[in-house]
């Protein structure tokens, strides 16, 4: 618990914030966002796995969660990108610690794997 907060309001922040994140694309979106400003079918090749429906779905939630901003060009036909909003960037450091302790425990689980065998 934080210093001087209840725990109904921490839970209320976190709660949010899982809500916001919630899911197994968002943070991968985020993430491939956060390399660069990109179309549809660039995020799609990045984030492996994930349907068009699905993406589309995602990328909604995150932009309505003003996230990620989506920006339509007047070409022929329109080209839209996808861009990371400054509330978005706030979530680097949360990215960049995730990615940190994927790595490391990628490596438990896999030493623990070369052990069991």
């Amino acid at each position: 618990m934080l210093a001087g907060e209840g725990c109904p309001f921490n839970i209320l922040a976190m709660k949010d914030a899982l809500e916001a994140l919630e899911g197994r694309w968002k943070l991968l979106i985020m993430l491939s966002l956060s390399m660069g400003n990109k179309r549809f079918k660039q995020i799609s090749k990045e984030v492996y796995g994930i349907t068009d429906k699905m993406l589309s779905k995602e990328l909604k939630a995150l932009e309505m969660n003003k996230l990620i901003k989506r920006e339509v060009f007047d070409t022929f036909p329109p080209t839209v990108e996808y861009s990371i909003t400054p509330h978005g960037k706030s979530l680097d450091k949360l990215l960049h610690e995730l990615y940190n302790w994927g790595q490391e425990h990628r490596n438990i689980i896999m030493e623990k794997d070369k052990i069991a065998s």
